[in-house]
């Protein structure tokens, strides 16, 4: 892997990140009456876009939106211009990590879904709200603008193709809610909430939220689990190297699974919540490959896990894969609306390299690379003490503020001069050394005694 190349900064980034950030300005402060500052980062977005299709409807777009009178159709254009310039950024940024890695992309072979049979109605009114958002602003949002998303949300959710766009609503309505009023914040989480409100405009438009999918035969080889836990919900994400039974190039696959948590429920706990809905877990821990008939798969890669087209397979290093499998895999194409930055995550594999600064730095052949040992889960046996000690790592690489950052997966180091492999995951599908049997216990021990107290709550 040439580190090298993540060194540098990718040209251009920085200027295109500037645009957006005057346009989330402009978002902040409402677009009912926008002052002078906010239309003129209004048109710096419609500037950026000028050459490419989106140019005259962003223009008339940002040109209504300076003088206040928007309408939905124009909101819609900016946000198609944000996401547009966002996904610029993702694609510079991910050229040169497949630069650097050696790998490229290919296409899915799965054709995309039609755009109907959705309940235009429902869009509609997800639409309307977000458009009361835009023209009140950030600072300009109160308990019953937000509240207005509660009954759009209570609708959504019933239909299944749109329950992406209800999920997105919902939680992004719950960060508003914290937030009222907007008139008394401090600080703004500007790009968040122009990342979100932009997503969710787009989803609004029919087709936005179908899903293509195909099946797909071979053998899946696990390299490594991304654990993503919040305050009420908690996801696993297995990167594993598929390899397709016909034979051909191996592919870079993701399979995700989510549950619903209590804000007690942590560290290995989580692992309980998971483990019942993605048999793939286990596999991971034993360190087994998994041979998939017909497993569904999207066209950007991510398996739709369902067990009846999956069976454990044999023994299967996750370093080995990394070693061997990996420096020959392609990756599936990025969907249109997921082209953000904050969304790459590639696998790696990297080696023979000198851990510094407590494992936050790794040194190839003389070129460093971020290590973000802040990811690294409790729920595991991987910690950044091990971090700092290995000598080998499969991890993910990243693009956050600017800086390329690894984040482990797993890591080799040596103990009592054996090499010893610790993974994130390795407590995922059932817990066998006698930390995770104890934080296990721990967790088993919580998890009952909120049972009780939910029985004793429901019976009363």
């Amino acid at each position: 892997m040439r580190v090298d190349l993540l060194a540098d900064p990718v040209d251009g980034v920085d200027e295109v990140l500037a645009v957006i950030a005057g346009a989330d300005r402009a978002l902040a402060g409402g677009l009912s009456r926008p002052q002078a500052a906010q239309a003129a980062g209004l048109v710096a977005l419609a500037e950026a876009v000028v050459a490419s299709p989106l140019g005259a409807e962003v223009a008339e777009a940002a040109e209504k939106a300076a003088a206040g009178a928007a309408g939905e159709e124009h909101f819609v254009s900016l946000a198609t211009a944000r996401i547009a310039l966002f996904g610029a950024v993702h694609d510079a940024v991910l050229a040169r990590i497949e630069q650097a890695t050696g790998r490229g992309r290919a296409d899915s072979g799965v054709v995309l879904p039609s755009g109907g049979g959705q309940a235009e109605n429902l869009l509609l009114a997800a639409r309307s709200w977000l458009a009361d958002l835009a023209r009140a602003g950030w600072r300009g949002i109160d308990h019953d603008l937000v509240s207005g998303a509660e009954p759009v949300i209570s609708a959504l959710l019933p239909e299944p193709r749109l329950r992406r766009l209800a999920a997105l609503l919902d939680g992004f309505a719950a960060e508003l809610a914290a937030s009222c009023p907007g008139s008394a914040l401090e600080r703004i989480p500007m790009r968040r909430w122009g990342d979100l409100w932009s997503r969710a405009l787009l989803l609004t438009l029919p087709g936005a939220t179908g899903t293509a999918t195909g099946t797909v035969t071979g053998r899946l080889l696990p390299l490594g689990v991304d654990l993503h836990e919040h305050a009420t919900a908690a996801q696993a994400q297995v990167h594993a190297v598929f390899e397709p039974a016909d034979g051909g190039v191996p592919r870079l696959v993701r399979a995700s699974v989510s549950a619903p948590k209590p804000d007690t429920n942590i560290g290995a706990g989580i692992w309980q919540l998971l483990r019942p809905h993605l048999s793939l877990l286990a596999a991971v821990s034993e360190g087994r490959s998994m041979d998939l008939t017909d497993m569904p798969i999207t066209a950007e890669g991510d398996l739709v896990w369902a067990d009846e087209h999956a069976k454990p397979g044999e023994p299967a290093d996750p370093f080995v894969t990394a070693r061997v499998v990996l420096p020959t895999a392609s990756a599936f194409p990025t969907a249109p609306l997921d082209r953000h930055p904050a969304r790459i995550a590639v696998p790696v594999f990297l080696e023979g390299y000198s851990a510094g600064q407590g494992g936050e730095i790794f040194t190839v052949a003389g070129q460093s690379v971020a290590v973000d040992t802040d990811r690294v889960p409790v729920a595991g046996p991987l910690t950044p003490e091990a971090v700092a000690g290995s000598n080998a790592c499969i991890g993910l690489v990243r693009w956050d503020a600017g800086v390329f950052r690894v984040q482990p997966l797993a890591v080799e180091t040596t103990v009592r001069k054996k090499t010893v492999a610790l993974h994130a995951g390795a407590w995922a599908g059932g817990a066998v050394d006698k930390a995770g049997v104890k934080a296990e216990k721990a967790a088993t021990d919580a998890a009952t005694v909120l049972r009780e107290r939910a029985g004793r709550l429901l019976r009363k």
